[in-house]
C-alpha cells in the first residue's frame, strides 16, 4: 500500500483553513451569548419594572391606611383642646421675630445672620450723632452734649490721681470691686476698690461699680452679688453696680461650657440681688457674647453696658452705656484706661 505524504506548503493551508475553522465557530459562540445577554438584559427590565409596580401599589395602600388609623386615634382619643395645648407648649419657647437680620462676620463660617427678637429693644440712640473730638466720643443734641464721659479701672491702674482725672473732663468712673478666679474659682476683692471709690466722689467724679464673675451656678453669681452689697457698706456711689461676665479667650477657664440657660439665670440672679438692695443693676457684655450667650428676651428689665470698640457702635439692641476703647488717655491714670460714655446721668 502507497501513502502519499502531504507537502509542507498543502500541510500550511490546512493548518489555515483549520484555524479560520475555529475562528467561525468562536465568532457564533460569542455573537449567541451576546444575544444570550441581550435577552437576559431586558428579562432583568422587565422583573425591574414589575417590582417597582409592586412596590408603589404596596407603599400606596400602606400610606392609605396609616391616613385611616390617624383619624381614628385623633377622633377617638385626643381633642381639639388638646391638640392645642399640645401646640401651646411646644411653640412657648419659640420668640417672636421681627423679620430684619443682624449681620456677623466669622473667621470659620464667614457672614452669619442671626434674625432680630421683636421683645428686646432695639438701640433708642441715632448713631450719626456720635462725634468724636480729641479722642474722646459724645452724643449731640443739636450743639449740645448730652451724654457723659467716664473710664473703668481696677488696681491695674494702680495709683490714680483722682483731682487730675476730674480736670481732665471725665464725669464717671466704674470700678471694679471684686473678681471671681476662672480656675480656682474663688471669690475675691480688688485691692484699691474702697480707695477708688473715695477718691473718686472726693474729687466730684459720680462712681459705680462693677464684680468680673465667672460664676457657673445661681448659687456663685448670689454670692458675688451679697459679697458687692456687703463691701459697699460705708462707701457712697450713684452709678450702676454692674455684672461682669467674661469669656475667657487665651485659657482653659472653669466657665468653658457654661449654657446660655444659665448664664442667663447667673445675670436675673445677680441683677435681682443688687436691686433688692436698693442699687441700680446693670450687665457688661460684648457684642458677640451677648447675641451668642445671653438670652436677651429675659434681661430687658436690666440696663446694658456695651463693649465693643471703633468709631461707632453696631450692635443692634439697646445700650446704656458704651465702652469704646481699651487704649484711652487721661491725665491722672498712668498706661492705657478703658474710656466709656454714658446716655444716661444716674446720679439724678
Amino acid at each position: 500500500m502507497q501513502i502519499k505524504m502531504i507537502s509542507g506548503r498543502s500541510f500550511n493551508k490546512v493548518r489555515i483553513l483549520y484555524l479560520l475553522l475555529i475562528g467561525f465557530m468562536i465568532l457564533l459562540i460569542y455573537e449567541k451569548e451576546a444575544a444570550m445577554k441581550a435577552v437576559i438584559k431586558n428579562i432583568l427590565i422587565i422583573v425591574e419594572l414589575i417590582l417597582i409596580i409592586f412596590l408603589s401599589v404596596v407603599v400606596y395602600f400602606l400610606y392609605q391606611k396609616n391616613n385611616e388609623a390617624v383619624t381614628t386615634m385623633g377622633a377617638g382619643s385626643i381633642s381639639t383642646d388638646q391638640y392645642e395645648d399640645i401646640d401651646r407648649k411646644v411653640n412657648e419657647n419659640y420668640y417672636e421675630l421681627s423679620g430684619k437680620k443682624i449681620l456677623l462676620e466669622d473667621g470659620t463660617y464667614g457672614e452669619i445672620w442671626i434674625p432680630v427678637l421683636e421683645n428686646v429693644p432695639a438701640f433708642s440712640k441715632e448713631i450719626d450723632r456720635i462725634k468724636t473730638r480729641n479722642g474722646r466720643k459724645y452724643y449731640l443734641d443739636g450743639s449740645d452734649i448730652t451724654s457723659l464721659l467716664g473710664v473703668d479701672v481696677s488696681v491695674h491702674q494702680e495709683n490714680i490721681d483722682w483731682q487730675k482725672v476730674k480736670e481732665s473732663g471725665i464725669d464717671f468712673a466704674m470700678i471694679r470691686l471684686g473678681y471671681r478666679g476662672y480656675g480656682s474659682g474663688e471669690a475675691g476683692l480688688d485691692e484699691n476698690y474702697a480707695e477708688n471709690i473715695q477718691g473718686a466722689r472726693e474729687a466730684g467724679i459720680d462712681a459705680g461699680v462693677y464684680f468680673f464673675s465667672q460664676a457657673i451656678t445661681v448659687e456663685e453669681a448670689v454670692e458675688e452679688a451679697n459679697l458687692v452689697i456687703e463691701s459697699l457698706k460705708g462707701l457712697d456711689i450713684n452709678y450702676p453696680v454692674v455684672y461682669d461676665w467674661e469669656i475667657i479667650y487665651d485659657d482653659t477657664a472653669r466657665t468653658d461650657n457654661v449654657s446660655v440657660d444659665v448664664l442667663t439665670d447667673c445675670c436675673v440672679a445677680f441683677c435681682e440681688t443688687i436691686r433688692n438692695a436698693g442699687y441700680t443693676p446693670m450687665i457688661y457684655q460684648n457684642k458677640r457674647t451677648t447675641i451668642f450667650k445671653l438670652d436677651l428676651n429675659r434681661l430687658t428689665d436690666y440696663d446694658f453696658w456695651l463693649a465693643e470698640y471703633g468709631s461707632e457702635p453696631t450692635y443692634y439692641y439697646d445700650f446704656d452705656m458704651w465702652q469704646y476703647t481699651s487704649t484711652g488717655s487721661v491725665p491722672g491714670i498712668d498706661g492705657d484706661v478703658d474710656l466709656n460714655i454714658s446716655f444716661k446721668d444716674y446720679s439724678k
